[in-house]
């Protein structure tokens, strides 16, 4: 199989809204590569705030490649009319699936996250430090590798309030690092659902290379109004790290699912969409119990009442 690898560099605030009509039209989800300077012989990096990030996606070349390409273009053509520096030219290139890994290794670092949980690319070595959480991460072509602001805001999370005995479920898991995470940090079930094929795939892989199969279910699908009243009060903790309107759309299915006094971690959510994701979730029957930020991006921390 070949892939035509898109790519789009964007201003911060635009990333929510080009990933949106990438994903529209590609394979896989989005890869989204934050501006970092390399620290410590290259084994360290920090990101570089306000700088241009890029957004990686794929599309198969399976004859229906052009027209795909094309409505991607002009989709890119509306955002960039709405100011200037916000949207950067369509970058497009061939690639085979078997070099996409290959191509991605130089971009990714072993990665120090809160105070203990470390994410080490698998081709890097590493030796922890005492009382260090290492998680061994292969992104694949799936979204989720610790760099942008949401997925840290949701993995330090995790760090702080999963707890031994927790079941958890991870929706929209892509590479299943936050899977991977709470099962790490001591959750004794996580269940992971994703709509990609090549997303599940990856979780799965990465699960087993963390020894952590038996422990981590990675499932192709999501909630929906059955399948919720299926797992009706199941978890003690929901976490989702994807697109505001995503959230609200599953707000009702994720509150369900939860135990009383369950908890769940929203990340993936602009400033911009804060009134109307604080809404739905609220309407769904969860009540705040914090916020956390960094730059533009919120995440949610929610209770079910008990």
């Amino acid at each position: 199989m070949q892939w035509i690898e898109l790519t789009v560099q964007a201003h911060p605030e635009a990333v929510e809204s080009v990933s949106e009509l990438l994903m529209r039209y590609t394979h896989g989800g989005v890869a989204i590569e934050e501006p970092i300077e390399l620290l410590d012989d290259g084994q360290e990096y920090r990101i570089l705030p306000g700088h241009p990030v890029k957004i990686h996606a794929y599309l198969a070349v399976d004859g229906k490649e052009e027209e795909a390409q094309q409505r991607i273009a002009e989709g890119l053509w509306h955002l960039a009319s709405i100011g200037a520096g916000l949207v950067g030219e369509l970058e497009t290139r061939l690639i085979r699936e078997e070099d996409w890994a290959s191509a991605w290794k130089e971009s990714y670092h072993v990665t120090h996250i809160g105070r203990r949980l470390v994410i080490c690319p698998s081709w890097r070595e590493y030796t922890p430090a005492e009382g260090e959480v290492v998680m061994t991460l292969d992104p694949g072509m799936a979204f989720g590798t610790g760099l942008h602001p949401t997925t840290r805001m949701c993995l330090e999370e995790l760090e702080r309030r999963v707890q031994p005995g927790m079941r958890v479920l991870d929706l929209g898991t892509g590479s299943g690092i936050l899977a991977l995470a709470a099962a790490l940090l001591g959750a004794d079930e996580v269940d992971a659902y994703d709509i990609s094929d090549v997303a599940v795939a990856s979780a799965r892989e990465n699960a087993e290379r963390n020894h952590l199969s038996e422990r981590i279910r990675v499932i192709h699908g999501t909630l929906d109004e059955e399948r919720s009243l299926a797992l009706t009060g199941r978890y003690h903790l929901l976490v989702v790290n994807i697109l505001a309107g995503v959230i609200c759309s599953l707000a009702p299915f994720m509150a369900t699912v939860l135990a009383p006094g369950g908890l769940l971690l929203a990340s993936g959510v602009l400033q911009e969409h804060r009134d109307k994701v604080e809404q739905a979730l609220q309407a769904a029957g969860l009540c705040p119990m914090a916020t956390v930020q960094t730059d533009d991006w919120l995440l949610f921390v929610m209770r079910k009442p008990a």
